[in-house]
């Protein structure tokens, strides 16, 4: 685990109170708040875990993000 798994796992467990709580209070712009956070934790943790994933893998990551720059650049192109 690194800082950024982390901080996104705290982040979401914080959003999941703030939630309930808005729910629990009837305050639906906390509850909203509680709901955003969880995604910036969820994409921060998924954001740690692929930069472990780059560290330990190089060479998977590399032949990764070749393979999803050509499909990338024949969505692109009109290609099938």
């Amino acid at each position: 685990m690194n800082r950024d798994t982390l901080e996104g796992q705290g982040r979401n467990l914080g959003g999941q109170v703030k939630e309930v709580v808005g729910k629990a209070a009837g305050d639906e712009q906390l509850q909203g708040s509680g709901v955003a956070d969880q995604l910036t934790g969820s994409m921060q943790n998924v954001y740690g875990k692929a930069r472990d994933f780059a560290k330990k893998r190089p060479m998977a990551t590399a032949t990764l993000a070749g393979v999803i720059g050509l499909a990338l650049l024949n969505t692109l192109r009109g290609r099938r």
